[in-house]
Formats: structure tokens, C-alpha cells, sequence
């Protein structure tokens, strides 16, 4: 007689501590990007000493295990690929490694999912069927598994369920350990697991700018940032009608506004009715109930919702992301001051593309004037030595600063220029006038 997935899922279920014992020193072991399990995560920094060489990854760093701190490497050797926090220091000091990802984000076809020889990941309990959630999230989780040779999930019974592809099968997992509690205070930071704030001026003439620019029927993106995740908080989207969603992250306002009826996606050609993510969240219990189980949220592995092709079947497509810098050929920098890697790409580039490919799309960047509280301008002649271009010229769109629009799809460098000195705040006008001179004119 065949074993039922019940008493298989009894069986799997270990302590963490008997969990972690099949890292061997000089294994790459790879969490899944989102949320990290709590209980795995301790129980495998409690081996430091014993345990050699080994690779961990973890794309986006939101607990502290102790392995961040100076001393450790011996027996550990970080890998990230979103540069948070958590991280700055020992980045800062060269102690970590850099994961750089391809347009469609990590897939298995990169060595930090791919070769994992064990996969630390979080799941819900399994439903009737055998069947576990992925939660709030996907990034490639169930293509990570299928890749891994052992997987070790850690059950978290308060995550939601969505529809989509949001789902792994307890025969899929090879042990499974009980979760604990603890790490991120909810509310208390955004997507990245960064401290969040209230709004500012800055902010809101952003949001009042981008508001000018959405139509009835655009499919919205947003990404992770200091503007972007505002605007729909702040209105700029209220007084719009049949708005479709089909984004990588969902932030803060979005699910409020599906449950409004602002967001009914009645107007895509592919995922009609649907919104579409790879992660959903950035709203209060009150969002998240709303979403657990709703037929019209459905998340997908990063490799589908990230596909230009794919973003742009639908018609008027509009991306909002953030920047932190923009050059006046239009450059636009997200990651990096200088050499300095200060956050990660994201999903920005095949954003940027994917709208090129949709009927009436647009690609819209934010970010504030200034920096260093007015110190500097983030408007720049041409980008300090080191600069990492997150979106090159021939992509750039429209840039949104609290001064104003510059549009810049089709035009010469001069014009482009002269768009975005308007839009940058008055105490640099002069000087970005003059520098643009030199550049761009006998």
C-alpha cells in the first residue's frame, strides 16, 4: 500500500537542527528570495566553527543570523544580489560577493539557484490535497526546487494562499521543520526590509505629477523606492478607472485599491480580470486576508511575469520606478553611487523594455531632485566614474521629479537635456545649463 502524502508529511518533519546536518562544508546553500526561514537560519549559523566554506546565498538580506558580521567568513561566504541595510557594512568592506542577475531576474539557469546543493525555503501548511503555498511571494521558488538537490522547508502556517503558480506538493520537499517566530516587525518596513516613513512634499508633488500621466485601462507597475511606493498611496491613482495590474513586487495602496475597484484589470488583453505578480504585500492584515485565496490575484515565477514579450501583450503598460540618479543623455542609475552598490536592479530593465512593446506604454522614472538634504543634485551632466547604468539612454522615457515632467522618448541629447535641467531643482539649473553647453553644443 502506498504511503499518503499524510503520513509522508509526518515523516519529513524533523527538528532544524537535524535539518541543516546535510550542509557539508564546501556546499552552496541557497535561500529563496523573500522571506527567510527563521528556525533553518539559526540552526544553520549555529554550526559556525563546524562547517567550512561554505557559499550561502540569499538575494535580498531582511534577518540577522550573525553571519553579516566580521568573523564569520571562514565558515560562511555570503552571496547577495540586493544590497540592503543589513548588508552595507560588510559590503562596504568587501567581506560578501556580489550576485549579478540576468533581465528575467534568478532562474535556474543562474549557478546561485540552479547548483544549490541545498535550498532553505518558507511554505504554508499543505492544503487537502498535499499541496503548500509559497505565500506572499514566488521568485522562481518552485523552479528552485525542482533544481536543488535537497530541499528543506520550514512550515509557516500564516501565510496566505494564492492562485497562479503559487504551490509545491509535499512529495516535492525532502524535510520539513516547524517555524518560529520572530525577525521583520510587520508594518515597520518596506518590500526590502528597509525602516519606512511618512511622506513628505517631495513626495507628494511626485505623486501629483504622475498622476497627470495615467489614462483609464493602463496596466500599472510599480517598483520598490523612496517615490515610487507613495503614489498609490497618495491618490494618484484614485480618480482612474478599469486600471490592470501586472508588476513584479505589489506595494503599499495596490491591494486597497483592487478592493475599491480602481484596479479591475477589465481591460488587458492577456490575464484579463487578474492581477498579476511575482510578490504580493506592503499592505496591512486587512490586505492580506483580502488576498489569501481571491481568484483574482494571481502570482507567477519571475521568469514569466518579467518577460518583455509577456508584459507587453498588454496594451498601455505603465511603469513607475525609482531611481537614484538620471544623467542628461538620460542614463538612469538605480543601484549604485559611483562604485558604491547601494541597492539592486530589480526588475526595471525588462520593465523598460516590455512597455516599448506594448500599444500606448510608457516608462515613467521618479526620484527626488536632490539629495544629502539638498546637498546635491540627482540630476546629473554625466555620471560619476563606477556608475552602474540600471536602464541605458535608448530606453529611458519620462522622468518625474516634485519640479516636474521631462519626456524624453525621441528626442536629441540637447533636447533631452533641456527637458531634464527644467525638471532639476533651481539651486543646479545654472550649472547643469553649463555643463550641458560643453557637452552638447560648439
Amino acid at each position: 500500500m502506498s504511503e499518503s502524502w499524510e503520513e509522508e508529511f509526518k515523516r519529513k518533519m524533523v527538528s532544524p537542527e537535524e535539518a541543516v546536518k546535510v550542509v557539508k562544508s564546501g556546499d552552496r546553500v541557497s535561500f529563496t528570495y523573500g522571506r527567510e526561514p527563521r528556525a533553518l537560519g539559526l540552526a544553520l549559523a549555529a554550526r559556525l566553527g563546524e562547517l567550512k566554506d561554505v557559499k550561502i546565498f540569499i538575494r535580498t538580506p531582511g534577518m540577522d543570523f550573525g553571519w553579516y558580521d566580521a568573523g564569520w567568513e571562514e565558515s560562511f561566504q555570503i552571496e547577495i544580489s540586493y544590497v540592503l541595510p543589513i548588508t552595507r557594512e560588510m559590503m562596504s568592506e568587501r567581506r560578501c560577493d556580489f550576485v549579478i542577475g540576468g533581465l528575467l531576474g534568478m532562474t535556474p539557469r543562474h549557478p546561485a539557484i540552479g547548483e544549490a546543493d541545498v535550498l532553505l525555503t518558507e511554505v504554508s501548511e499543505p492544503d487537502e490535497h498535499g499541496f503548500c503555498s509559497f505565500g506572499a511571494s514566488t521568485w522562481g521558488k518552485r523552479k528552485a526546487v525542482e533544481c536543488a538537490k535537497v530541499v528543506i522547508a520550514e512550515v509557516n502556517k500564516n501565510l496566505i494562499r494564492t492562485f497562479g503558480e503559487n504551490y509545491v506538493h509535499v512529495s516535492e520537499i525532502d524535510y520539513f521543520v516547524e517555524h518560529i517566530s520572530g525577525g521583520k516587525t510587520p508594518g515597520a518596513t518596506d518590500l526590502l526590509g528597509r525602516k519606512t516613513w511618512e511622506p513628505g512634499d517631495v513626495e507628494r508633488r511626485v505623486a501629483e505629477f504622475v498622476s497627470t500621466l495615467i489614462a483609464d485601462g493602463d496596466t500599472l507597475q510599480m517598483g520598490v523606492g523612496s517615490t515610487s511606493e507613495w503614489i498609490a498611496i497618495l491618490g494618484a491613482f484614485n480618480h482612474r478607472a478599469d486600471l490592470g495590474w501586472h508588476s513584479e513586487t505589489t506595494p503599499r495602496g495596490i491591494i486597497k485599491l483592487v478592493r475599491e475597484g480602481v484596479i479591475t484589470g477589465g481591460r488587458k488583453n492577456i490575464h484579463r480580470g487578474k492581477a498579476v505578480a511575482v510578490a504580493v504585500g506592503g499592505g496591512d492584515k486587512e490586505d492580506m486576508d483580502f488576498v489569501n485565496n481571491h481568484p483574482m490575484f494571481e502570482l507567477y515565477d519571475a521568469d514569466y511575469v518579467l518577460n518583455p514579450s509577456v508584459i507587453g501583450a498588454n496594451d498601455q503598460v505603465t511603469c513607475i520606478n525609482s531611481a537614484i540618479s538620471v544623467d542628461l543623455t538620460g542614463q538612469i542609475a538605480a543601484e549604485s553611487v559611483g562604485p558604491t552598490l547601494v541597492s539592486g536592479p530589480g526588475g526595471q530593465l525588462a520593465f523598460a523594455i516590455g512597455s516599448q512593446l506594448s500599444k500606448g506604454g510608457r516608462f515613467i522614472t521618479t526620484l527626488p531632485s536632490t539629495a544629502k538634504g539638498g546637498a546635491i543634485s540627482r540630476i546629473v551632466p554625466q555620471f560619476d566614474q563606477g556608475t552602474i547604468v540600471t536602464i541605458p539612454r535608448t530606453l529611458a522615457d519620462i522622468v518625474v521629479t516634485e519640479f516636474g515632467i521631462a519626456r524624453l522618448y525621441g528626442k536629441t541629447q540637447r533636447e533631452r537635456a533641456s527637458e531634464l535641467t527644467a525638471i532639476a531643482h533651481p539651486d543646479f539649473r545654472g550649472e547643469l545649463y553649463q555643463e550641458a553647453k560643453k557637452l552638447f553644443w560648439p
